[in-house]
């Protein structure tokens, strides 16, 4: 079992939010509210591995590049920091190699989060 099984990326305008990884991870989030905790959670798998998270808007919660870095699989990298500033974001890290565990990248999401991308080609 992997040790991580959940992730939570916060966000000020969580439609603004919604609305960009939605367009650079060809997904679709759903809004929940769970008490004063505005939710907008990513598709989840219960049989698949991985994990999945929320983007979290709610007191305490601030959007920062400090602190814990997310990274998102994704089939190319080239093609999402390509929509990622088409969106509102930017490239922080390019696509940089990272031996036979293939390429990662950083980016900045539309809410000032540090992110990160993972692909293996």
């Amino acid at each position: 079992m992997n040790p991580v099984n959940w992730f939570e990326i916060p966000v000020n305008d969580m439609e603004k939010a919604k609305s960009f990884y939605e367009a650079i991870l060809d997904i679709e989030i759903s809004i929940n509210q769970m008490g004063n905790w505005e939710m907008g959670w990513f598709p989840s798998d219960k049989t698949g591995t991985g994990t999945t998270g929320t983007l979290m808007k709610s007191e305490g919660y601030k959007p920062s590049h400090d602190g814990s870095l997310v990274y998102f699989h994704v089939p190319n990298i080239d093609n999402t920091l390509s929509k990622i500033a088409t969106v509102g974001g930017k490239t922080l890290l390019p696509k940089t190699p990272i031996g036979e565990d293939g390429f990662i990248a950083h980016f900045e999401d539309c809410e000032g989060n540090r992110v990160a991308l993972h692909a293996l080609a």
